[in-house]
């Protein structure tokens, strides 16, 4: 089963899942005869999550799913029939709700794969199609991609501070509703954890579950040893006991008393698992307890409020923890409330071929790329050494160099010779979505590459290095003419 089940959860159609602008403006477009303009939007963002190094790449799987099935149905027309403007009177003409329903997509999108690191400036996502179409797909685009591409960010670090043990994602009860814990349990298992707490994710996803019992098993019984007792006779093949209801060490004691009947009905005492207090001391004295009791085997989980941050400090402590349940700050992507993503028209196609645009700012950091813009990664075997966004009607002959987007005095000129390979590639056109674009398990395999061949240093939790992007040094003259085209003689 894989994630196209997911769409069972939803009516029908999902094509009002977006902001009333993108129809207004759709509208706007109809009615002055420009809809089906070619234009060319791109996605991208700014600054790193969590001030760190790298992202990850998730939620494209989810988008080619929605353009599969994009449609405006009856039932959709019907409601934007009822929209009224300020004045009372209908909002659309009927002739556009006629034009939405005879609509079928014609977008092209191109795409980085799901679970490639990216970084701020470069397009993770270009669409190329009729302007209205293109310009409504702008509000899921960043709903799918930008949440998910935080959670997977996320559970990358978080998996990387484990070091190889295995984390589970534990965050259903504490996510941001029902598709937002689905959503997340899909980013974090392309991020890289091994498991969830959350069935239907499982299901929808093919997301190995796992769990055992929660304090309340335990005080449904009139004493620790009872309620373990009781749910090793129940489930004998998956017990991993929560022991710190009471008091830990003694909870170690009383799972160890059970673990042994356990192993003479020959089944193994699988772990314990620690959800307060010191983890580090209490998991090198539960460790002590395990060992000397004969259970060396038996894992030691560890939960309470765990991020990549703390688990690195407990590491450093010494815990003997070998498994890790990582929920709310997993899967609200705690610090960072989003991605901030941003999707802005690039190019727009008139008689005489494509016309850049570009927005401008007072701050350069929100100035955007003109162009058909396409990413071509650098490696020197199996490090990755940089990343040029380059305009595909302008492919360089003689070389490239890459300029800072932020900075243009910062200047790196790519080695002749280097391997490369361009990102972008086809998510979704006239002949629907790519086969194999929701393999989720291809998508954790790039996480693991694309992580290993990146230095250390880009890698480190805090303060890491700066992996270099820049643009081409003809896509930067060419933005560098349009903004200062558009000042013109603006006053300063």
């Amino acid at each position: 089963m894989n994630a196209a089940s997911h769409r069972g959860l939803y009516a029908d159609s999902l094509s009002l899942l977006t902001d009333l602008y993108q129809l207004t403006m759709a509208y706007g477009y109809w009615k002055s005869g420009m809809a089906e303009r070619q234009a060319v939007f791109c996605h991208s963002f700014r600054t790193q999550p969590f001030d760190g190094g790298y992202s990850v790449a998730c939620g494209l799987g989810t988008i080619a799913e929605y353009l599969d099935r994009y449609s405006f149905e009856t039932s959709d027309l019907d409601y934007l029939a009822e929209l009224a403007g300020n004045d009372g009177k209908r909002l659309f003409e009927h002739e556009f709700l006629e034009f939405l329903g005879r609509s079928q997509l014609q977008c092209r999108v191109d795409a980085v794969a799901e679970g490639s690191v990216i970084f701020p400036h470069e397009p993770i996502l270009r669409v190329q199609g009729p302007i209205w179409q293109a310009q409504v797909l702008e509000t899921p685009i960043l709903n799918i991609v930008n949440f998910q591409t935080l959670v997977a960010t996320k559970a990358a670090r978080i998996c990387d501070a484990s070091n190889g043990e295995p984390v589970l994602e534990f965050g259903l009860r504490r996510a941001p509703s029902v598709d937002g814990a689905l959503a997340a349990s899909r980013a974090a298992y392309v991020g890289g954890v091994a498991g969830t707490s959350n069935v239907l994710a499982g299901k929808l996803f093919n997301i190995p579950v796992r769990g055992t019992h929660a304090h309340s098993w335990v005080m449904s019984f009139a004493s620790e040893q009872e309620a373990f007792e009781t749910y090793a006779d129940a489930l004998p093949n998956n017990c991993v006991f929560l022991v710190d209801t009471y008091n830990t060490l003694n909870g170690v004691m009383n799972a160890i008393a059970v673990g042994r009947k356990l192993r003479e009905r020959g089944f193994p005492l699988v772990g314990i698992r620690l959800d307060s207090g010191d983890l580090a001391y209490l998991s090198i004295e539960a460790r002590k307890l395990l060992d000397e009791h004969g259970f060396s085997d038996a894992v030691i989980f560890a939960s309470n409020d765990l991020d990549e941050e703390i688990i690195e400090s407990l590491k450093k402590q010494g815990a003997m923890i070998a498994a890790w349940g990582v929920g709310t700050k997993l899967v609200t992507g705690h610090p960072d409330a989003s991605l901030g993503g941003v999707y802005k028209i690039t190019a727009l196609e008139d008689s005489g071929g494509w016309k850049y645009r570009i927005k401008l700012s007072e701050q350069a950091v929100k100035i955007s790329t003109p162009g058909l813009l396409q990413i071509r990664r650098f490696r020197d075997n199996d490090r990755l050494v940089a990343d040029c966004v380059y305009d595909i009607l302008n492919v360089p002959t003689d070389g490239y160099t890459i300029v800072d987007p932020i900075d243009h005095t910062r200047r790196r000129k790519i080695p002749d010779k280097l391997e490369f390979e361009d990102l972008l590639h086809p998510l979704f056109d006239e002949n629907g979505c790519r086969s194999g674009i929701t393999d989720l398990e291809a998508a954790r395999a790039r996480v693991n590459r694309d992580l290993s061949s990146l230095h250390p240093t880009i890698k480190r939790l805090t303060y890491p290095h700066e992996y270099p992007v820049g643009l081409e040094r003809g896509l930067h003259n060419i933005k560098t003419e349009l903004i200062l085209q558009m000042r013109g003689d603006a006053p300063m």
